[in-house]
This record gives C-alpha cells, structure tokens and sequence, in this order.
C-alpha cells in the first residue's frame, strides 16, 4: 500500500523543509507567477477586513483553488495543503515588503515592539460524485517581541536581502533570529507552516505515524 501523499499549495522553500521535516510525503501544486496572477487568488486586504479574516480567506481561497485544479489537470486526488502567514501589528495586515525602503520602514516599526504573527492553514480536497468540495482551517497565532534595532542593523540586514520575500521583512529562521527577544507561540507557525496544528489538522484527511 502507497504511504498517503498531499499537495502542498505553496512556492515557500521553508514549508517544503518543514513538511520533509516531519516526515509528510507531498508533491507541489503550483499555481500562476505574480506576472500572471489568477484572480480567484487576490491577496489585496479588504477595507474592514482584520488580520485574522484576512490570513484566514487567503489560505482558504489557495487550498480551495487548488481542489479545483485537480480536476482541470486531471491530477490524482490527494489532500490539498495550503498556508498563508502574515504579520499584525495594531491590527494592520503587514505582508512582504514591495522594496528595500519598505523592508527598512517596516522593521523600524517593529523595532522594540511586540507584534503578532498569523499563519492560517487550510486542506481541501476536490468534490466527488458523492459529494462536496470539503475544507477544514485552522489559525495559528504567536506573539514576537523585537529588541530595539539600530538604523545601521536594519541596513545590513536589508542589504542581505532576507527580507524581501518574507511578511513582516524578515525571517526568524535565518539572521533575524539575533533580533527577536522573546516569542510565545509556535516558533515554525512564525516560521511560515505550525508543524503542530498542520499534523492534527492533516489527521482529518489521511493517516500520520
């Protein structure tokens, strides 16, 4: 018998090593570049929208996009994982920095504060003749306090390039890590995949050692 499989709806280099990590067998679903971005995955924060609805609708609409495209690339039918993580602080949704001033701007803000990190996780797989498309989420909240950064660290820092491709501009798995004071929560939530919630969430849909 085959060990079960999923998708992972995910181009992030840290969830793929997380996943492998803990043992999951996944094969990557990939859907349009930002050059062509698909429209059933708009990302833009929605006016009243708060953080927490916002991080969750995006994972949802990525597992659930992907559910469909099963059937369009006559794929086989596994379990569809999609996450997506992104900083509050004050109650402002704050994504991956557009540049390098932004990157800079965005970690004087966090400098000496504590802001919270959501990462929200969804699986779905695609309706059959016997029913519907089902989904199941689950959101991951963690607290993480920067000590005060000087001007001249976020420089470097930004200068490395790490924070280009991350929410909140930086990465608690690489050289940030030297910034972070305190956390409380899940620290690879923070990293991008709460290896936690994804096992008892995955438990829904296939069998885990």
């Amino acid at each position: 018998m085959l060990e079960p499989r999923i998708y992972l709806a995910s181009r992030s280099p840290r969830r793929r090593e997380l996943l492998t990590q803990v043992g999951i067998r996944f094969d990557m679903l990939m859907f349009r570049d930002a050059q062509r971005p698909d429209p059933a995955l708009d990302e833009t924060w929605l006016h009243g929208e708060t953080p927490q609805s916002y991080v969750q609708r995006v994972a949802l609409a990525k597992a659930t996009h992907g559910a469909t495209l099963l059937g369009l690339r006559k794929l086989p039918v596994h379990p569809v994982l999609a996450a997506d993580t992104t900083i509050d602080l004050d109650g402002e949704v704050i994504g991956k920095p557009s540049d390098a001033a932004d990157a800079a701007a965005i970690l004087e803000r966090l400098s000496g504060r504590t802001h919270r990190v959501l990462t929200a996780l969804t699986v779905a797989v695609p309706a059959s003749n016997a029913g519907h498309e089902r989904a199941e989420s689950v959101l991951s909240i963690s607290d993480v306090r920067f000590r005060t950064i000087s001007t001249d660290e976020i420089r470097r820092y930004v200068q490395s390039g790490e924070p280009m491709d991350k929410a909140g501009a930086y990465g608690i798995q690489g050289r940030a890590a030297i910034f972070v004071e305190e956390i409380r929560g899940s620290h690879s939530g923070i990293v991008g995949l709460p290896l936690c919630e994804t096992a008892v969430l995955l438990k829904k849909f296939i069998p885990l050692a």
